[in-house]
C-alpha cells in the first residue's frame, strides 16, 4: 500500500469509528457514496424546484387568480382562521399563490396580521412585522416586500397560524421552498412538537403537487397545504 493511502486510511478510521457499532471499520468507499448520495439528492431537490416554479410562474392570469379565490373560500371557513388572533401573511412573489384576500379579511376581522422580515444573513430566523394597510413596506435583498425592521414584531412562539408559500409538496406535507431554509429554520421547534403553535398552513396551486418531495432532515413538515381543490392534511401524530 502507498503511504499516502495509508495515512488516509488511518485518518478516516480514526475519525468515523466512534459512530459505527461494535468498532466496525467503514471502508473508504462508504463515505465516497453517502457524499455522492448527498450531491445526487442536492441535484434532484434543484431540478424538482426549477420545474416548479416554471410550472408556477406560467400559469394564466385567471387561473391565478381563480386558485386564489378558491384558497381564500376554503380557508375564512376553518376553525383554525376564525378562532385565530395572530396571524403571518406573506407577499405573494415568483407565481406564488396571493393569499391577499385572506389577508385583507382577517384585517377586516380586527385580526393582528405579521409579515415576515428576512434577516441579512440566511444563517438567521425571520422576525415578524406587524402589518395593516398604513404599514410602510421595503424592497428586500430577495426583491419581496416586507415591513420596516424598526416596526412592531412578534416571536414566532406567539403566532398562532402561519401561511407559507412552497414551491412543491406532497402528501404527507412535506414542503419544497426556494431553497433558502428561512422557514425551516424559523419554525424548527415544531420537529420537537408538532402540535404547539403555529399552525403552518402552505397554500399552493394544484399544479405543485408531486409524489414524493426529497426532503432534508432539516426540513419542517407543514401541518396542512390547502390549494384552490382540496386541503393536504400532514399524517404525523
Amino acid at each position: 500500500m502507498h503511504r499516502g493511502s495509508h495515512h488516509l486510511n488511518l485518518w478516516v478510521q480514526g475519525k468515523f469509528d466512534s459512530g459505527v457499532p461494535g468498532g466496525l471499520t467503514l471502508p473508504i468507499g462508504f463515505f465516497f457514496l453517502t457524499n455522492t448520495f448527498v450531491l445526487m439528492k442536492k441535484r434532484q431537490r434543484k431540478q424538482l424546484r426549477d420545474s416548479l416554479r416554471y410550472l408556477r410562474r406560467n400559469l394564466l392570469v385567471d387561473d391565478q387568480q381563480a386558485a386564489s379565490n378558491a384558497v381564500y373560500e376554503l380557508i375564512v371557513r376553518q376553525d383554525f382562521f376564525m378562532s385565530a388572533t395572530n396571524l403571518a401573511f406573506y407577499i405573494s412573489f415568483d407565481g406564488e399563490l396571493d393569499p391577499k384576500q385572506i389577508l385583507q379579511e382577517a384585517i377586516n376581522q380586527g385580526k393582528s396580521c405579521y409579515l415576515p422580515i428576512i434577516p441579512k444573513s440566511s444563517e438567521n430566523e425571520m422576525n415578524f412585522g406587524l402589518y395593516d394597510q398604513e404599514t410602510l413596506l421595503k424592497e428586500s435583498k430577495w426583491g419581496i416586500q416586507e415591513p420596516l425592521p424598526h416596526g412592531s414584531l412578534i416571536s414566532p412562539f406567539d403566532l398562532e397560524v402561519v401561511f407559507v408559500p412552497l414551491v412543491g409538496f406532497d402528501d404527507k406535507c412535506s414542503r419544497l421552498g426556494m431553497g433558502k431554509g428561512l422557514y425551516d429554520k424559523t419554525f424548527n421547534f415544531k420537529d420537537q412538537n408538532s402540535s404547539i403553535q403555529p399552525l403552518l398552513v402552505g397554500l399552493a396551486h394544484e399544479c405543485q403537487h408531486v409524489q414524493e418531495i426529497p426532503t432534508e432532515k432539516w426540513d419542517v413538515r407543514l401541518d396542512l397545504i390547502v390549494t384552490g381543490e382540496r386541503i393536504y392534511r400532514s399524517n404525523r401524530p
